[in-house]
């Protein structure tokens, strides 16, 4: 059965349960049961190879135990255990002492989690669709996880609420092959949604990797946090299916906390994230953040949390932004103030609408900086639709081969030998402190076009309009005397 077939065979089931209402209670059922299909599958991997390896769950609660026979419980039956036994077990595991890592992760994924499913009869045939097209210790089906993942976010969006955690491939791939993370170092998304920057991550440190230890290493210094339910558990499983045993995906709000509360010791080497922006925090988070930062709106106390928890000296990041926050004023000026004094912001890479298509319109930006400042320039470049697109859509998506312009042009690791091209120019931070820290900086390069003096427009839209008023009626006065001759001659 193909990923389409499959997915839309378990929600043409669904659709015929009354508990189930919408698109995002679909989506939200199937990722529980693949997460629990998929963690069944990892257990009994970990049990092959772990000698020391115990289940955090009763053996009643395993997949394998109460969903893996197509035969088993259904109807009433099924519903009372998932609903009565498996949810209030798997949700204790969030507080329960003594707990162990993997019965963590489980009790995250689920401590927001519901079955809305109200037949089990029905419950029974999503179950057995699952079990019977999809294995995940099949390394063919693995990697169709990718592709589910890609058709949830767009039963997302149709559910109207995609865009919130959605980058697109080429520039997650594009950010991560930039700022090119090390084995070793610490990486996180503070806002990571269905974690498509950690994946992106993953797999570039992962061919870095020689041995077992390696990969240990890389699950410990991979981190993201996730405040939504459905976005947190994507991520968490998806983690997982990328070999991340154990992931580190935490379910909160990462603004909640306080800033002074992180050590020195909790600062990273890498931050890489599409925070959220057109947003407003509820009351009282901004009081988490020094009074210069105080403000409500999302995108800027995220700014202020990532300029935060960058190592000293050596941490650098990756962040998307929009253009608002290039021009605006208030909190933001005085975080662009700090970019440019306390940080090298060496790039800002502008983005051409239609990127984020068909989730948002707005025009976004990549601002990489890193510890080590003061900046000296910005370079600028502005990517350039493709020869013949004048947009972006779902069906032409930006593209990460597009992306070698910028590579090519990048300079290396050190940014050597950078040139002003008509895609790219710089400016001093000097002259961006005499713009108020403006960054809205156009292409100097574009072609001006002269649109005239708006007075001459004018006169001439005048004169055009009194020329086609006076051949409509022309036209008018031909029209009426051709219908007179012709009556005349029929008379």
């Amino acid at each position: 059965m193909s990923l389409a077939t499959l997915i839309k065979a378990i929600q043409d089931i669904m659709r015929k349960d009354v508990g189930v209402d919408g698109d995002a209670q679909r989506i939200s059922q199937i990722c529980w049961l693949l997460f629990l299909k998929i963690f069944d599958d990892k257990e009994q991997e970990w049990e092959l190879t772990q000698s020391s390896y115990r289940s955090p769950l009763q053996s009643r609660f395993r997949w394998s135990n109460w969903a893996k026979d197509p035969e088993g419980m259904t109807g009433e039956e099924l519903i009372d255990f998932v609903n009565n036994d498996l949810f209030p077990s798997l949700k204790q595991l969030a507080t329960k002492a003594g707990v162990s890592a993997q019965g963590r992760v489980i009790g995250s994924v689920f401590e927001d989690a519901y079955n809305y499913m109200k037949s089990g009869t029905l419950l029974r045939q999503v179950i057995n669709t699952i079990e019977e097209d999809v294995d995940f210790n099949s390394s063919s089906d693995r990697h169709l996880f990718n592709d589910i993942y890609e058709k949830i976010l767009a039963d997302l969006q149709s559910a109207g609420n995609a865009g919130e955690y959605y980058t697109p491939r080429a520039v997650t791939q594009f950010m991560v092959d930039i700022l090119d993370p090390k084995l070793g170092e610490s990486i996180l998304d503070p806002a990571c949604g269905t974690a498509g920057f950690l994946i992106c991550a993953v797999e570039h440190v992962k061919k870095q990797e020689a041995t077992t230890d390696d990969r240990k290493l890389l699950a410990e210094h991979i981190r993201g946090v996730e405040k939504k339910p459905l976005p947190h558990m994507l991520a968490t499983t998806n983690m997982m299916l990328h070999d991340i045993g154990i992931p580190k995906i935490d379910h909160r709000n990462t603004l909640a906390r306080p800033l002074q509360d992180y050590s020195p010791r909790e600062r990273v080497d890498i931050i890489i994230t599409n925070p959220p922006f057109g947003g407003m925090e509820e009351d009282g988070i901004e009081k988490n953040f020094l009074a210069k930062y105080r403000t409500r709106e999302t995108a800027d106390l995220f700014m202020a949390l990532i300029m935060h928890l960058l190592k000293r000296d050596t941490g650098r990041a990756a962040v998307v932004l929009p253009d608002g926050f290039l021009f605006g004023e208030g909190v933001k000026t005085t975080l662009k103030r700090e970019l440019l004094e306390e940080f090298n912001l060496h790039t800002i890479v502008r983005l051409p609408k239609g990127v984020f298509a068909p989730y948002t319109s707005i025009a976004t930006n990549i601002l990489f900086f890193e510890r080590g400042g003061p900046t000296k320039d910005v370079w600028f470049f502005e990517h350039p639709y493709p020869e013949g697109y004048k947009s972006y859509s779902r069906s032409k998506p930006l593209t990460i081969e597009e992306f070698d312009l910028e590579k090519t042009w990048w300079g290396g690791p050190q940014r050597k030998g950078r040139k002003t091209t008509e895609h790219a120019w710089k400016i001093s931070a000097k002259d961006l402190a005499a713009r108020n820290y403006d960054l809205d900086c156009k292409n100097p390069h574009e072609v001006a076009v002269e649109l005239g003096d708006p007075d001459e427009l004018m006169a001439e839209y005048q004169g055009i309009t009194r020329q086609l008023l006076a051949a409509q009626q022309a036209l008018r006065t031909e029209l009426l005397a051709a219908l007179k001759t012709t009556s005349g001659e029929t008379e």
